[in-house]
């Protein structure tokens, strides 16, 4: 019997997780012999990953995109990975929104054992590594600096009453892109790297192909040192309607597979939700880098 090793925080999915633990333990083990570690603070589960991913067939993790970063983070630097099956419990869950994975903790298990097996890029920012997002300027804060006990009780709405505190004093990005064609600098309001369909619980890009090996960068300008309201009306009609809006003069879309970042030494990253470090940086596709389980379209279908 195939190996599988089930990694979550107990915090995750407002306790959840660990309150049905013992069913989704005896769902897995009609295919697999399973062993649970639980994380006990900030960064363990990647560590457990590290310490233990070799040995198993199937790696499931529960938790949000943050969790995932860290999940993707650790499989990359193991030789043998296991294949990922994922139980979405965060705020957002933007990558499982793009896949089609359910957020129902019983029906993502089933989709772990019912589902197929999707080969989806990862990227390189650096020495860290991503899987969805990676982007600085306005509402990127969001994520990572809205209060953990706000989210737990408001969900979304905490990010959204964040991002409105922020929205007229946040300050334009200045950057330097080079890529092989040549050379884009300027101020923006905002920039997104991204390999999703999703990003902060808006379906951007429906069509998106999440492993052809390229992102889609989409840079938006600011005429001034802070972001004013017309740069901010042009973000959230990129929100709103995608990038059906990628046609408009003060915005500039490029799908790359690998180019390089200058910027000031100030500004901040936000890698999958996650603050990193600031500066500039390297980015580079790795063209269909982690195996993760996605729902069977056909199955479903016949129930």
């Amino acid at each position: 019997m195939e190996k599988c090793l089930f990694v979550y925080n107990p915090q995750s999915g407002k306790g959840k997780v660990e309150k049905q633990e013992s069913k989704i333990v005896q769902l897995l083990e009609g295919k697999y012999q399973v062993e649970v570690c639980k994380s006990n603070y900030p960064g363990h589960i990647g560590e457990l990953i590290l310490q233990r991913g070799e040995t198993a067939d199937l790696l499931v993790v529960s938790g949000g995109d943050g969790t995932l970063n860290e999940v993707v983070n650790a499989l990359m630097h193991l030789k043998a990975k296991p294949k990922l099956g994922y139980i979405p419990t965060g705020t957002v869950n933007d990558v499982a929104h793009s896949l089609g994975i359910p957020r129902n903790i019983k029906k993502a298990v089933k989709n772990i054992l019912d589902g197929k097996p999707f080969l989806h890029d990862v990227f390189k920012m650096n020495d860290r590594y991503g899987i969805y997002v990676c982007c600085s300027g306005l509402f990127t804060e969001t994520s990572y600096a809205t209060n953990q006990a706000h989210k737990k009780r408001m969900g979304k709405i905490a990010y959204a009453l964040h991002g409105a505190k922020k929205i007229f004093t946040t300050k334009a990005v200045k950057l330097k892109l080079t890529y092989d064609k040549g050379v884009i600098e300027d101020k923006y309001a905002i920039m997104l790297i991204l390999n999703s369909r999703s990003v902060a619980g808006f379906m951007i890009n429906k069509r998106a192909k999440l492993n052809d090996g390229l992102v889609d960068v989409v840079l938006i300008k600011s005429n001034k040192e802070v972001v004013n309201l017309r740069a901010i009306v042009s973000v959230a009609m990129f929100f709103l309607r995608g990038l059906k809006h990628k046609n408009k003069k003060n915005m500039q879309v490029l799908e790359l597979n690998s180019f390089h970042i200058d910027t000031t030494e100030d500004t901040i990253i936000n890698l999958d939700g996650e603050k990193i470090g600031a500066g500039s940086f390297d980015f580079k596709v790795i063209q269909q880098g982690v195996e993760i389980i996605v729902p069977n379209i056909e199955k479903l279908n016949k129930k």
